[in-house]
């Protein structure tokens, strides 16, 4: 700690505090006013707007001690007493009697304390309040940066969606069109969560599709990918990705996954086909080998990405959503388009764990080719 620390925790720390709580307030009604009625109007201003800033809970609690304490502060009153206070010439001295409060020993000490403390609160709650403001604007870029609504091209509708389990999120997904108009589809998950992983996510859309301008074909893109992922990131993180590329003229589909949960096709006949990995994550060794796959999307049929969010969700019993769990509310809404689709698998996976909050991120991104027509 720095001499300067100490008093720029009273001077400038204290004062943007208080400027953060009291933003738009008009403090022009306070000019001209003596000091002994405008402190008390903007102390009064001050808590209301810190208070208002906290959760209904949070306020009963932070207010419920405040009462608490002034209740024992009371306590310690012992009444009125004299005080000498001396004066006149030295010589002679005067002495003059003040009847001031009387209270317990280590009163003062008690609160001076509470104020401190209290200084404390405001200053880590106006740091994280501030905090949690640029993260709401960092979901807002992070949501910009992935496409949204329906993607809709010949026979093909593709519909991707995602709710991070903290502001922002490492989940991602992708739908680019090609020039010769082949469609890539891509879904990932970024190992952990919030705000580190959210920024290797960006970093990872950035590669990604600067090197699909280049028109690699799959496996050369992933494993370039792999390249830049493992020489600008920490090696302690890495991405799973499932990355395809769909041809709308004919139904040919293929896939590179690395390490991503496999996701599900959809057949005709109402089997499940299990895309496969092809290779480790990105990041781990500079210098893996990606396999791809060919297979067909037929008229009528469906492919499921998803993250692991959905299917490792657990109830308050421990048992988690799984794959079978989602192959029965695509079952369940097969007919549907896939817009209609996700919304119903998020809100199953919500009713499963009984909860509106999850512990992992949440991603699907659907592709459903429409059934030839009759």
């Amino acid at each position: 700690m720095s001499p300067d620390d100490l008093p720029r925790l009273f001077t400038h720390d204290t004062r943007d505090a208080y400027d953060f709580f009291t933003r738009g307030r008009d403090d022009d009604r306070f000019a001209g006013m003596p000091l002994w009625k405008s402190a008390p109007l903007r102390f009064r201003e001050f808590f209301i707007a810190f208070t208002l800033r906290l959760s209904p809970a949070r306020r009963a609690l932070y207010i419920g001690a405040l009462l608490i304490a002034l209740t024992g502060v009371i306590r310690l009153f012992r009444g009125f007493g004299s005080v000498d206070i001396p004066l006149g010439l030295p010589f002679r001295p005067l002495l003059v009697g003040i009847l001031t409060p009387v209270w317990a020993d280590g009163t003062l000490a008690l609160i001076i304390s509470f104020v401190l403390i209290n200084l404390l609160i405001l200053l880590e709650v106006a740091d994280r309040l501030s905090l949690k403001g640029e993260l709401e604007i960092a979901r807002e870029i992070q949501l910009a940066m992935l496409p949204s609504g329906t993607y809709r091209a010949g026979d093909i509708e593709i519909c991707g969606m995602t709710r991070p389990a903290n502001t922002v999120g490492g989940d991602f997904y992708d739908v680019l069109t090609l020039r010769d108009g082949r469609i890539i589809v891509a879904l990932g998950d970024v190992a952990g969560k919030g705000s580190p992983a959210a920024l290797l996510m960006a970093l990872l859309l950035a590669v990604l599709r600067t090197l699909v301008d280049e028109e690699l074909e799959a496996r050369a893109l992933v494993a370039r990918l792999n390249v830049q992922i493992c020489r600008h990131s920490p090696s302690s993180r890495f991405i799973t990705l499932f990355y395809a590329v769909y041809s709308p003229s004919t139904g040919a589909l293929t896939y590179v996954n690395a390490g991503q949960n496999p996701p599900l096709v959809r057949r005709n006949d109402g089997r499940y086909e299990r895309l496969e990995g092809t290779g480790v994550a990105l990041g781990m060794f500079e210098h893996s080998v990606f396999g791809s796959v060919d297979t067909m999307l037929q008229p009528g049929e469906t492919l499921v990405l998803y993250s692991d969010g959905i299917t490792e969700a657990e109830d308050p019993q421990g048992r988690v959503f799984e794959e079978s769990g989602l192959e029965l509310v695509v079952e369940r809404h097969a007919e549907e388009g896939p817009g209609e689709i996700g919304v119903r698998v998020l809100k199953a996976v919500e009713a499963h764990a009984k909860a509106s909050r999850f512990v992992d991120d949440l991603t699907i991104l659907i592709l459903k080719r429409r059934a030839a027509a009759v």
